[in-house]
C-alpha cells in the first residue's frame, strides 16, 4: 500500500475532526524508498504522471566517493561497517 504524501482531514481546536471536501487524488500519492543494497547494478524503471520515466536503483556495486581536495573516485563498495543514522542498513 502506497503512502499518501498529506493527511487531508486535520482536527480543530476543540479537538473535532475535519472532514476534507475532496478525495487524494493519485498524483498525491507518494512510493516508499527504494534503499539499494550491495550488489551488481540493477535499476527499476516506471512510469509516472505524464507518460515521464523514472529510474531507481534496487543493487549496486560503485559509488562516488568525494574526498576533502575536491577529488571524486569510483570506488567498489566491500562493506558497510557502520551507519550512525539507522542501525539496521549496516546488517544489509
Amino acid at each position: 500500500m502506497r503512502k499518501s504524501v498529506e493527511n487531508l482531514a486535520t482536527s480543530k481546536i476543540t479537538g473535532g475532526r475535519r472532514h476534507p471536501a475532496r478525495i487524494r487524488r493519485k498524483y498525491e500519492i507518494d512510493r516508499y524508498p527504494s534503499e539499494p543494497v550491495t550488489g551488481a547494478q540493477v535499476t527499476i524503471t516506471r512510469r509516472v504522471r505524464g507518460n515521464n520515466k523514472k529510474t531507481s536503483l534496487k543493487t549496486i556495486d560503485f559509488v562516488n566517493l568525494a574526498t576533502g581536495d575536491s577529488k571524486v573516485k569510483k570506488i567498489k563498495i566491500l562493506k558497510v561497517l557502520e551507519n550512525s543514522t539507522n542501525n539496521d542498513y549496516q546488517r544489509r
